[in-house]
């Protein structure tokens, strides 16, 4: 049959990424206590183009991924992947992402109830010629109370729901999704847990209002934390604080490589 992307283009452009997006895939994620956790991902993964071709072969991207769909997947095995791909594709670079819900287990402050909690993360690996990057990304939700509100009102405070969003790189080794998301979330005025009783509920309440932080205080306390952990390189931070009492959000953003880091 007529390989009609196979064919040349004389446009001269090369393209950087093309590939499949939007792509669901059942994945197993290994958990700390060393059990395998299965998620659905919606992934997507690219490859490099050079301008002499018309286009990719975009049955290979969903060759190239299935596999996946029983074997646990971590960054090793996303580098195995890319390889892969970039064979398959006869491409120098490729680029994958794979977002999926990641369940953890807490328990209430007061009552003891246990409960899941469920986390946005991420992973996202790219290969160009031998060199191979990855990025783990956990968007973290915790209670925020307005040290302003405490401040000028006779009784109350208001709060918001903070989302904190990270991305981290490492060297020399990596750091479970559930450490993470532990350093993550003590950076709040409050956790939060799935599951209340009301005698958490009063806890949880009181905590916060004890805890009073700005949007730019999660996040330096975020940046504090992250600083002090020796296997990260590099991270991406961002809080979007989803107002109570204004039809907007807050955020601040921050980003440091290692080399920039300030203890």
């Amino acid at each position: 049959m007529k390989d009609v992307q196979g064919q040349i283009d004389n446009r001269g452009i090369d393209i950087h990424n093309v590939g499949v997006k939007d792509f669901h895939l059942p994945l197993l994620i290994q958990t700390r206590e060393g059990g395998f956790q299965p998620v659905m991902a919606n992934v997507s993964l690219s490859v490099s183009l050079p301008m002499h071709f018309k286009g990719t072969h975009m049955s290979r991207f969903v060759e190239a991924l299935l596999p996946w769909s029983s074997k646990p997947i971590s960054n090793t095995e996303l580098k195995s992947l890319l390889i892969d791909t970039c064979e398959r594709l006869e491409a120098d670079s490729a680029e994958v992402t794979m977002a999926f819900k990641y369940f953890i287990e807490k328990t209430a402050p007061v009552s003891l109830k246990a409960s899941f909690m469920d986390y946005d993360c991420i992973f996202k690996a790219r290969r160009e010629k031998e060199r191979h990057s990855f990025i783990l990304g956990v968007e973290v939700p915790v209670t925020s109370c307005c040290p302003c509100s405490k401040e000028i009102s006779d009784y109350g405070a208001h709060n918001q729901r903070t989302l904190i969003k990270v991305k981290v790189r490492f060297h020399g080794g990596f750091l479970w999704i559930e450490d993470l998301v532990d350093r993550i979330e003590k950076q709040g005025s409050c956790q939060l847990y799935p599951l209340l009783k009301r005698e958490d509920e009063k806890f949880v309440t009181e905590r916060a209002y004890e805890n009073p932080k700005f949007v730019e205080d999660i996040l330096r306390d975020t940046v504090i934390a992250l600083r002090k952990e020796p296997l990260i390189s590099w991270f991406d931070i961002e809080c979007e604080s989803i107002e109570s009492i204004h039809n907007h959000s807050a955020f601040a953003r921050h980003t440091e490589t290692k080399e920039q880091m300030t203890y």
